[in-house]
């Protein structure tokens, strides 16, 4: 019943697609509201609030990356979680997308089951843990309650996937994270799933670029993951 209070905007401009995508997620019980035009996916973003959004970075008027970077700087929408739709070979726009606050990509084509999948595990993170609601090293404190990460008090500018990440860092206490762990755990992929580990490498390095001077902190160890050195 909770299902269908939850909000899912599509900005899409290919028909297909976004027929596509409505009838799956419909039947999964969510109220889905799309648009076809970047403008006209930006007025529904910021009257619906979504639970997540989806955008297509190739739009006719204002394109995904303009609308994701407008939708990053006010503090309304700011927490939206963005799921990008990219063409193949789209390796440019996928960093961008991600530097701009994105929080994750599907490449197309895709499987609509896959993206259900994912869009779930974003609505089952926004439920803190309670053994890790309040996570601190030296002057960076991560509040899960709050979903605030504090850097010597002023709060740092994470995006969903970027705040999810640095907490399973945190809360594994120096223990090496390998990005088939993080994919399983952070991103909720099954084992042995067909996902390009490269997101996991992507969103560490903006994290860290966030991070400033407790970047170092997160610390990549060759052929096994990363891991957070509470002494760095």
């Amino acid at each position: 019943m909770g299902m269908a209070k939850e909000i899912i905007v599509i900005i899409e401009d290919e028909k297909n697609i976004v027929e596509l995508l409505q009838y799956n997620l419909e039947k999964e019980g969510y109220r889905v509201f799309s648009a076809l035009r970047g403008e006209e996916g930006l007025d529904l973003a910021r009257k619906h609030l979504p639970s997540v959004l989806i955008l297509d970075l190739m739009l006719p008027g204002m394109d995904g990356l303009e609308i994701c970077k407008t939708l990053r700087q006010n503090p309304e929408t700011s927490r939206i979680p963005i799921l990008m739709l990219t063409a193949r070979g789209e390796e440019v726009d996928k960093v961008l997308g991600l530097e701009l606050g994105a929080d994750d990509y599907v490449t197309k084509p895709f499987s609509p089951r896959e993206l259900v999948a994912r869009i779930k595990a974003v609505l089952r993170r926004s439920q803190p843990a309670p053994d890790t609601a309040l996570l601190r090293c030296g002057p960076l404190e991560l509040n899960a309650e709050t979903h605030q990460v504090t850097l010597k008090g002023k709060i740092l500018d994470l995006t969903s996937k970027e705040f999810h990440l640095l907490k399973a860092l945190m809360a594994a206490q120096g223990r090496v994270l390998s990005r088939a762990y993080l994919l399983e755990h952070v991103w909720e992929f099954d084992r042995g799933a067909n996902i390009e580990t490269r997101t996991v490498d992507m969103h560490v390095g903006q994290l860290r670029k966030k991070l400033k001077s407790e970047a170092l902190k997160i610390v990549t160890v060759k052929n096994a993951g990363y891991r957070f050195e509470r002494e760095a």
